[in-house]
């Protein structure tokens, strides 16, 4: 039977090896991610079959990101993930995965020039951040709208210069969107600036364009978003 002052060494050894994992995992990543150059990071729901309507949507916009010379980011999964992927991968644009290890749902889909696998969502959070020139947000559940409040909260707090942010399905988002005007803007909780933070779209084909204004505005120092 362990004393407790070998438990406490095991625990100690443990969680010693858990932040040396954590490190390999951001090294990695910056190294593998180093050459992305401009990259717009595509969120939706791992569940979304083909026949579903945003899956045709995410894929078309997915290519035209590519034509235009992006980098297309995803989970690296099914459902919205694999529509983004396939859109820039059958183009021959770059399609890069960011997965995740998951007991269920998680599966890398076949359309990545580039994969990577993390173990922590927090350090995959950073990649996709970092790389990303816009995010759009199509309909998903918590982890899609972990993903989008993440990013808003660091641009609110200016932790990272300003991108565009896209949720695409206007009934789909509707809901949030109004509770967040409704509750969070009228008690206080953000300002009403705050609800400029994105844009809520059902035609996507003047998203490439919009984002290309914002990257032209970032590279002469304004930082302005294209709306």
């Amino acid at each position: 039977m362990k004393t407790e002052k070998q438990y406490v060494i095991d625990v100690l050894a443990e969680e010693s090896w858990r932040l040396f994992r954590i490190m390999g995992e951001f090294v990695q990543g910056f190294e593998e991610m180093s050459d992305v150059g401009r990259a717009v990071t595509i969120f939706g729901s791992a569940r979304f079959k083909p026949d579903n309507p945003y899956y045709g949507q995410a894929e078309a916009l997915a290519k035209s990101l590519a034509r235009s010379g992006y980098a297309v980011l995803t989970g690296g999964g099914p459902g919205i993930m694999e529509a983004a992927n396939k859109g820039a991968f059958d183009i021959g644009g770059r399609s890069i995965g960011l997965n995740i290890d998951l007991p269920h749902e998680q599966s890398p889909n076949p359309y990545q020039t580039d994969e990577l696998k993390f173990r922590y969502f927090f350090v995959r959070k950073v990649m996709l951040v970092k790389y990303s020139t816009a995010f759009v947000v199509f309909p998903g559940g918590f982890g899609t709208i972990d993903e989008l409040f993440e990013s808003l909260t660091l641009i609110q707090t200016k932790k990272i210069k300003p991108f565009p942010v896209y949720l695409v399905g206007v009934e789909f988002w509707q809901g949030l969107v109004q509770w967040m005007r409704e509750t969070l803007v009228r008690q206080g909780a953000i300002h009403e600036q705050d609800m400029y933070l994105f844009k809520v779209v059902d035609d996507i084909d003047s998203i490439p364009h919009e984002i290309e204004l914002y990257y032209q505005s970032n590279h002469h120092g304004g930082f302005q978003l294209p709306w």
